[in-house]
């Protein structure tokens, strides 16, 4: 290289020292852009001494770490202000804090601000705003929320609000938390647009008039202490009169009963035609509706078999083609512990629908020799030929736990098969968590609902040292596919069955596809059972329907129930997360906040860092029956909140059980 006279180099430095300079003036202005507009931000507040870290001598961001109390930075920007229990009062500069455009949460919550709500319409992108527990007052503008299009959670409870409630709520395309209790809201409550809701609660206001039907599914208590609401979920309108709808639904319903007497009535007057014919055939029983009981004649037609045929092990003789047709309609028992019985047999016995799954329905069929069991059809189980489908089917027979249902036979056919198993009396874990209080019966306490988690575990380990070859060992692990005996204790069925799916209707509706990994990465893993795991814990903690599970395809990452879980300030569990029927459990607070960080753990997006099946089902084991949180360790409360680990957190979580709503 040539070399270079001063005169020339000279004004090349100046040029690198120059943009050098000007980048980093500009890198430090940005720092220095953030600790002006929280200062300025603080200026306006009273009662400042919670706030003594924000000072001119430091930044409030070192990367993905905060120095000043309350700011929550990402990459040196500050994305949210948690400025809770603090005594503040004053009051609120939103045109200062519209110029942190990172600013995604604002949370004010238990503090001393009073006069009307400011107008946070300012801040546009803002995700979460929590300012329950103030003395704010006076009426909402009604478009104050319209141009926060971005909002996924507000939460106003516990001050003294009058009038309407906002009707820009109702467009709020996100959101999926609104708390509103404890106000002096009056007139109608708004017919929301929103589908799905992870929180919703406007009791202890003045509200009146009937409960919109798109809220007709909410817990009652999300209206209690509104004496002149009505409408479902409380008590039926006075004043009601039938509408056009329900005219039009009853009509419905009354033509199709009409329709199907009609129907019972020509399968009988053709009894005869179909007596003498048979067939191979294995559809399964179509009850007329569901839970009615179909007779024998009715489920032989059905089935294409004729009354006049016999099962080969009732009879000695026949032609060769009538033995090959009893054989089509034999039964493959995978367990000799139990009594022989083939298609026939099901055929004869009493049968009613238990309801229609992912794969197809399931019945329930009382054999005339004694028995109830249940089959279920499956319609996608062409992955593999017949002799895989046998020995994998085989394989699963071979399975011996308590916490498993036992698969007792199957049927093979190209087109479809047969799953049969024991019937258990008290149905499915889903129905216990979601469909008893419907009913009005009672629900689990959390010491059934603690030996129900640890039993899962157990069922899912043993499935794991038992298929080691399979990725997923379970692979449609939901609350709806676990069975619960007589004493409470969980059988788990529909596992091992992904080999044998079909690939792309497993894709679209077994669990393990809506897994994190799958939703980014197109694979399952074999710590995908752990993240079903942790849904089904976080379903039992707080009560709540993984929504996740009803979207078809790919999860959704806005409905995940884990990502609500973290986003719930933690002084709002006690009201907010775990489930209301759990409010007896008071002196089980330490092992329920022990398990929900065992759900969390197992539901950690980072499969690497996702604890593997055997250390889930470890920290399972050691939650305690009597583990309340006055014989809980600091350690476990440090552990648990090791994430903030402050010394005000922790303050806040010995405080917690005093925090509960148990009512």
């Amino acid at each position: 290289m040539a070399h270079m006279p001063n005169s020339t180099i000279f004004p090349y430095l100046f040029l690198l020292l120059f943009f050098h300079l000007v980048s980093l003036s500009g890198f430090v202005s940005s720092e220095d852009s953030q600790a002006g507009i929280l200062l300025k931000f603080k200026d306006s507040l009273q009662n400042t001494d919670g706030l003594s870290s924000w000072k001119d001598s430091s930044t409030p961001c070192n990367g993905n770490l905060e120095n000043w109390v309350g700011v929550m930075c990402e990459n040196g920007s500050i994305w949210g202000l948690k400025l809770e229990n603090m005594g503040l009062k004053g009051s609120i500069d939103v045109g200062v804090l519209k110029d942190l455009p990172g600013l995604r949460s604002l949370s004010l919550m238990s503090n001393n601000f009073e006069g009307s709500l400011p107008d946070f319409g300012q801040l546009g992108a803002l995700k979460s705003l929590y300012l329950s527990n103030n003395k704010f007052s006076g009426v909402i503008a009604d478009d104050v929320f319209l141009k926060m299009l971005s909002l996924k959670k507000v939460h106003l409870a516990h001050n003294q609000f009058t009038g309407a409630i906002p009707q820009s709520l109702r467009f709020l395309p996100k959101l999926m938390e609104l708390r509103l209790e404890s106000n002096d809201f009056q007139g109608n409550i708004p017919d929301f647009l929103q589908k799905t809701w992870l929180s919703f609660n406007v009791s202890n206001n003045e509200l009146n008039g009937q409960i919109p039907t798109s809220l007709n599914s909410m817990d009652k208590s999300s209206f209690a202490g509104n004496k002149d609401l009505c409408g479902k979920p409380l008590k039926s309108c006075s004043s009601d009169k039938p509408s056009l709808i329900s005219i039009v639904v009853v009509v419905i319903v009354v033509f199709v009963a009409l329709t199907a007497i009609c129907a019972v009535v020509f399968i009988l007057c053709r009894r005869n035609q179909y007596n003498s014919s048979s067939s191979s055939s294995i559809e399964a029983p179509r009850p007329i509706t569901a839970h009615k009981k179909i007779s024998v004649t009715e489920q032989n037609q059905a089935a294409g078999a004729g009354s006049t045929h016999t099962s080969p092990d009732r009879s000695t003789n026949g032609s060769t083609s009538g033995g090959k047709k009893a054989d089509s309609l034999k039964l493959s028992f995978v367990r000799d512990d139990r009594q022989r019985f083939d298609m026939q047999d099901l055929l004869r016995a009493s049968a009613e629908i238990l309801g229609s799954g992912c794969f197809g329905s399931s019945y329930k069929a009382a054999l005339l020799s004694g028995p109830v069991m249940v089959v279920k059809r499956f319609k996608q189980m062409n992955n593999v030929g017949r002799e895989e489908f046998q020995e994998h089917m085989r394989r699963i027979g071979r399975l011996r736990h308590p916490n498993l249902l036992p698969l007792v036979a199957y049927y093979y056919k190209k087109e479809e098969k047969l799953l049969v198993s024991d019937y258990i009396q008290k149905g499915s874990l889903a129905v216990q968590l979601h469909g008893n209080q419907a009913l009005g019966q009672p629900c689990l306490d959390w010491t059934t609902r603690l030996k129900i988690i640890k039993g899962v575990g157990k069922g899912l380990l043993y499935l794991y040292n038992e298929l080691p070859s399979l990725i997923a060992a379970h692979g449609h692990l939901k609350s709806s596919n676990v069975l619960l005996n007589e004493n409470f204790e969980p059988l788990l069925t529909d596992y091992g069955l992904i080999p044998v799916i079909n690939q792309e209707h497993g894709q679209e509706l077994m669990v393990a596809y809506k897994s994190p990994e799958y939703a980014q990465y197109g694979r399952i893993t074999k710590k995908t059972d752990v993240w079903e795991l942790g849904m089904l814990i976080l379903e039992m903690l707080t009560g709540k329907f993984p929504a996740r599970f009803l979207q078809k395809g790919k999860g959704n990452e806005e409905e995940d129930l884990a990502g609500w879980v973290k986003s719930v300030p933690e002084e709002e569990w006690g009201n907010v997360v775990f489930d209301k029927e759990l409010g007896t459990a008071r002196s089980s607070i330490g092992e329920m906040l022990r398990m929900l960080k065992i759900g969390l753990g197992c539901c950690e997006g980072d499969v690497d860092k996702r604890w593997d099946l055997k250390e889930a089902v470890r920290r399972i084991e050691d939650v305690k029956d009597k583990d309340g949180i006055a014989n809980t360790t600091s350690t476990d409360h440090e552990d648990f909140y090791s994430s903030r680990g402050s010394e005000a957190d922790m303050r806040s979580i010995r405080g917690l059980s005093d925090d509960f709503n148990f009512s």
